[in-house]
């Protein structure tokens, strides 16, 4: 072979094992892109079943009801082992463990109202105002953890900007945070949960505990506690951080009947976990009620006293054979309930609902419509009349 013939075969050689390595690159790149975009589908099918499964339940021209069925897993205990030390990583946690990978925004999510806790027809039911000055579209979010209780739960969607879920995608995946911003719900057990605001100094305790935060102690019982003491047991077995500049506290109540108000004490150091045995509450500390007066504000101790009177007084009331009426709570809700005021933030009743721990079912109204009352299932997860 001449040696011109030499250079060309080597040439050839050369360039075919270079074609070679980039189709092979290129292969390899190939399957990469196929594993990620599989491993993007096995994550998000879940997630996408959750978005297809909203459904608007209402039809009011401004803001209305909707209802989501959580049919992807997500985990508690990885939004808490992600370190919550503020509002932002609050949010990234949320973010992280609902919408990996993709760009979505939220703000952290706030609240005001009133709760109470009375027997219907030999029913235990839980009552709640959800009072914001902002206006917001509710969601019904009904999950079934794969450790945990099923439950139903009411997330204020103006908090991640989705009022209407419904207009595109980007709002539909938002929703997919839902579990873990709700503020009131109630679990398969009976055991129900709200949250209200506070006028304190926001808690963040720092005792060495995991930390959770506010909407994630709602979840936290919601999956896993089966009576009002294990929510107890469970809230003090974390440190609290309360999101959004403000301070907060829980009504619980289970089938039982057990209801308590838990707080954390401002006037002592650490802020300990306190919990009261109360029928109802406002917007005050409920371990400090004797300091509370109505209509005004009082100081630390909160706002609100009127309203806790205004509930009281209807469930003390008995009709002449000498039991508590059909429409207790009800009564009690419409004379809690606040009509809007751009000066007080825990005004504006945005939705009003009763919770019955005994024949787990709820009933919502939404914007102090009273007589366009919502049924729900939690046995069956379905919508009545």
């Amino acid at each position: 072979m001449c040696y011109n013939q030499i250079i060309k075969y080597t040439y050839k050689r050369e360039a075919f094992s270079v074609k070679k390595m980039i189709l092979r690159v290129l292969l390899a790149l190939l399957l990469l892109v196929l594993l990620a975009a599989a491993g993007f589908g096995v994550l998000y099918a879940g997630r996408l079943r959750t978005v297809n499964s909203i459904e608007k339940i209402t039809d009011y021209s401004d803001y209305n009801l909707y209802r989501m069925d959580v049919r992807y897993d997500y985990s508690i205990d990885d939004v808490i082992n992600y370190g919550i030390t503020d509002n932002q990583s609050m949010i990234d946690a949320i973010l992280k463990e609902t919408l990996p990978l993709l760009p979505i925004h939220m703000k952290a999510p706030q609240f005001g109202c009133s709760a109470f806790a009375t027997v219907q027809d030999r029913h235990i039911v839980m009552g709640r105002n959800y009072d914001f000055k902002r206006d917001t579209s509710a969601m019904l979010v009904y999950c079934t953890p794969k450790d945990g209780y099923k439950s139903v739960a009411l997330a204020a969607l103006d908090n991640i900007s989705a009022n209407q879920p419904d207009v595109s995608m980007a709002k539909k995946l938002a929703c997919l945070t839902a579990p873990f911003i709700c503020l009131d719900g109630m679990n398969e057990k009976g055991v129900s949960i709200a949250v209200l605001t506070l006028d304190s100094e926001p808690v963040n305790q720092d005792t060495g505990k995991q930390k959770i935060f506010t909407t994630l102690a709602i979840r936290l019982v919601l999956d896993r506690a089966a009576t009002t003491q294990e929510a107890v047991d469970l809230l003090d077995s974390y440190d609290m951080f309360a999101t959004s500049g403000r301070d907060y506290h829980f009504f619980v109540t289970d089938a039982a009947g057990d209801a308590r108000v838990i707080e954390y004490d401002p006037e002592q150091e650490g802020r300990p976990l306190r919990w009261t045995a109360m029928q109802a509450i406002t917007n005050f500390y409920g371990c400090y009620a004797y300091l509370v007066q109505p209509n005004q504000k009082n100081g630390i101790y909160g706002h609100g006293k009127e309203r806790y009177d205004a509930i009281m007084d209807v469930l003390a009331m008995r009709d002449s054979d000498g039991n508590i009426p059909a429409d207790t709570a009800w009564r009690a809700l419409q004379a809690s309930a606040q009509d809007p005021n751009p000066e007080d933030v825990t005004s504006n009743t945005q939705w009003s609902l009763v919770y019955d721990d005994t024949a787990l079912t709820a009933q919502i109204a939404l914007r102090r419509n009273w007589d366009d009352v919502i049924h729900y299932d939690l046995n069956t997860n379905t919508i009545g009349g």
